[in-house]
């Protein structure tokens, strides 16, 4: 098992209501670190406020928001260090072909998955220039990378836009030592995958996998928190997949 030491620091997490987001929150918080988590969602059961958790709910599209979170989270803890973008929709049935699909849904898509992260770095960079440096990470798609026979069009272009502008941040602050850098997951079991409803359903996804098996937020998780610990301090712009071998079949 990996193990980080984050103590004393502080992360943003965004989409930290479940999958990827609440995993991160978990493990940053087990490695001794503070932790801001949005998510429009109500706060997981599991998780509690306390001397160095914030939940904020609410809707990252909303400029003033993420910007009020941000503010009060540096003020309680001090400092902020980390922003791991995680947020995101895919939705079947709506986001579809960009032939036939509702533009007012792409618009939206693209509102939540991409302009929400500009929203939330114009929020943290100042802290992390206050800081002295810091990291982040934004979470992308493998499905940016191909085609698809049964597209959503917003959502792959809306995730490859994460990419270029975390390459772009990349640039911008490399030189104040703050790194940015991308993940692309793959094949992950995460609410967004409610349509594998049974574990019958997921052996059968994870067939399509060159490892056998669907990946876990946990492991996800553990790209991220090694792409904004210390371990990772040379590497930056990057674009990492995280995919179980999916891409070697294409």
């Amino acid at each position: 098992m990996l193990t980080f030491d984050f103590s004393e620091k502080v992360a943003v997490v965004t989409g930290a209501g479940g999958g990827m987001g609440l995993a991160i929150s978990k493990q940053m918080l087990q490695a001794g670190g503070s932790v801001l988590m949005i998510d429009v969602k109500e706060r997981p059961a599991e998780i509690r406020e306390g001397e160095r958790v914030i939940y904020a709910q609410g809707d990252l599209t909303d400029a003033g928001f993420v910007e009020n979170a941000v503010a009060d989270a540096a003020e309680r803890f001090g400092r902020i260090d980390y922003l791991a973008n995680v947020a995101g929709v895919l939705w079947f049935g709506k986001d579809m072909s960009l032939l036939d699909m509702d533009l007012d849904v792409w618009d939206q898509v693209f509102k939540i998955n991409l302009k929400s992260m500009t929203h939330t770095a114009r929020a943290v960079v100042p802290h992390l220039r206050k800081a002295g440096g810091g990291s982040m990470v934004h979470f992308s798609t493998i499905q940016c990378l191909r085609g698809d026979a049964s597209p959503q069009d917003a959502y792959a272009a809306s995730k490859a836009g994460v990419s270029a502008v975390s390459k772009s941040l990349a640039m911008q602050l490399a030189r104040e030592n703050i790194r940015s850098n991308t993940i692309f997951p793959g094949l992950t079991l995460t609410p967004l995958q409610d349509r594998w409803d049974s574990s019958e359903k997921v052996s059968a996804v994870g067939e399509h996998v060159p490892m056998g098996r669907v990946g876990t937020p946990a492991e996800l998780a553990n790209a991220a928190l090694f792409l904004l610990s210390d371990g990772s301090s040379y590497i930056t712009g990057i674009d990492l997949i995280v995919d179980g071998g999916v891409l070697l079949k294409y």
